[in-house]
């Protein structure tokens, strides 16, 4: 007769056991499998002049962050004075992915706003992103000198990711 009860209360045990694991996990915090890899290739269009193209490949050698992002995009809006306190402190070049925007809203918005970027790549279906595996916009890479993504964040940088998690990982892969 116990071990009807045991069972049944084992197997509860463990599922809330799972639901604490779970609800102990900050949803933000989503896995890349792209984290340690090669960065996907691509070519397209850049933003500002569509006649020139850019590649990560024209980034070899250096330590750089790519930010995708959208004229559309209201958390991109919000995040746009930390992109520029980025771009300032020159700590690395700053490449910008214009995610599945129209060129004139985009344009309209740098100029707005500051162009913090070294320059912007224009994803106008969403190929670049779909590669990189893009959430949503606006999220950030690093990438190495190899082109290996080391660090993804998924929303807003702030200024505690930067200061906490980006500015220390560049400075790190740069020693390398």
């Amino acid at each position: 007769m116990k071990a009807k009860f045991i069972i049944p209360l084992l197997l509860f045990v463990i599922l809330v056991g799972f639901l604490a694991l779970g609800l102990s996990r900050d949803p933000r915090e989503v896995p890349s499998p792209l984290i340690n890899k090669l960065a996907p290739a691509f070519n397209v269009p850049q933003l500002a002049d569509p006649n020139k193209s850019f590649s990560p490949e024209d980034m070899k050698g250096q330590v750089w962050v790519l930010n995708v992002w959208a004229s559309w995009c209201v958390a991109c809006r919000e995040e746009h004075p930390m992109l520029v306190e980025m771009s300032q402190s020159q700590v690395a070049p700053l490449i910008g992915l214009d995610y599945k925007d129209k060129r004139a809203d985009a344009m309209e918005m740098l100029s707005r706003q500051g162009n913090p970027y070294k320059l912007s790549a224009f994803d106008s279906d969403g190929r670049v992103g779909i590669n990189y595996g893009v959430y949503g916009v606006p999220e950030t890479y690093v990438i190495d000198k190899s082109g290996i993504i080391r660090f993804k964040q998924i929303g807003p940088i702030t200024k505690e990711v930067l200061e906490k998690s980006i500015y220390p990982m560049i400075a790190e892969l740069k020693k390398s």
